[in-house]
């Protein structure tokens, strides 16, 4: 037999359902700021979205360091590279947004990839929570040692007096390497053909072994190789000299209107709770205030640059907004 309820009771139901309700909401709520004030509560997944070696990697891994040191977990680095660091990305936006996979916010996948590329697996303004910025550098041309040309004017003149014959690798499709070097085939009218690596290490060996004949790359690589005699520096992509290299041009000084100047930050997915965004944040500030970073960035040449949540979000969008149109007059696109 069927029970009929009556509608008083049916109302006393609704109103207790709903006062439980009302008496749980504060203390989810109280739940997840505990959460977010005691996180890290085990080791954090750090997705580098390019392959071990390379600058980024490299940087990456002094902050996770820091970051270890300040916290008492492990940040742990994760290389997915492939796709000028989509492939990366991509898992970062797909992980769970529980504060434990984050990753690296890069200009590539970020801010370059949405307009070069036709299709992407992501949607970089909605499906990452932009953390904070760590670091800006520029990128700096160098060549092989035996390359026929010592500064970026002989360079010029040997490209152009042989369209076609040579070639500048980068750390992949659609990175600031990449873009530095459409730039230049477009402001200094040579022809070169574009070779795209997974990652800067690789290029590096296929560039020290004559496979290739330049390189643009962000400059804490660049450093290396030419402390160890490796390659030639002809210039930097920066606005102004840099103080690591003073002695090497900026490309503007003879192609004006050429600046570029690769970044890198945290992210995580979209929908991590604001309490601990803002706990990672901060955290990430005293990290790159710390007498070990400050070092570790400048032996690498890189500027410490923090900012905000709201800052890096602006910024990335900024920049995304600065270089389209720099990216279609340069006729760079990838399918």
């Amino acid at each position: 037999m069927t029970r009929v309820r009556s509608p008083r009771a049916l109302q006393r139901r609704r109103a207790l359902a709903l006062a439980g309700g009302a008496l749980a909401a504060p203390m989810l709520a109280s739940g997840v700021a505990r959460a977010a004030n005691d996180w890290p509560t085990k080791a954090v997944r750090y997705i580098v979205v390019f392959p071990p070696g390379g600058p980024t990697d490299t940087l990456s891994r002094i902050v996770c360091h820091e970051l270890s040191e300040l916290t008492g977990q492990q940040f742990i680095v994760d290389n997915k590279s492939g796709s000028g660091g989509n492939v990366g990305a991509e898992a970062i936006a797909k992980s769970a947004p529980d504060g434990y996979t984050i990753g690296l916010y890069t200009i590539a996948a970020h801010a370059i990839a949405p307009t070069l590329y036709a299709r992407l697996p992501f949607d970089a303004a909605k499906d990452f929570t932009g953390i904070a910025m760590l670091w800006s550098v520029p990128n700096l041309l160098m060549t092989r040692l035996d390359f026929p040309a010592k500064t970026l004017a002989e360079l010029i003149e040997v490209v152009r007096a042989n369209p076609g014959k040579y070639s500048f690798a980068s750390s992949g499709s659609g990175t600031s390497p990449h873009l530095s070097g459409e730039i230049f085939k477009q402001l200094a009218k040579v022809n070169l053909l574009h070779v795209p690596y997974r990652g800067s290490a690789p290029a590096h060996q296929d560039l020290l072994a004559g496979q290739v004949d330049m390189m643009f790359d962000n400059i804490p690589g660049p450093l290396a190789l030419m402390r160890g005699g490796k390659v030639k520096g002809l210039a930097v992509t920066s606005k102004e000299r840099h103080p690591a290299v003073p002695d090497l041009p900026t490309m503007a000084e003879l192609l004006p209107g050429f600046e570029i100047t690769s970044w890198g930050g945290v992210c995580a997915p979209a929908g991590v709770p604001p309490a601990m965004v803002e706990r990672l944040s901060a955290l990430t500030k005293k990290a790159l205030e710390s007498n070990a970073v400050k070092e570790a960035f400048d032996k690498q040449g890189a500027t410490r640059t923090w900012m905000s949540r709201a800052d890096t979000e602006a910024y990335r969008a900024m920049d995304e907004k600065r270089l389209a149109p720099v990216i279609r007059a340069s006729g760079a696109k990838v399918d």
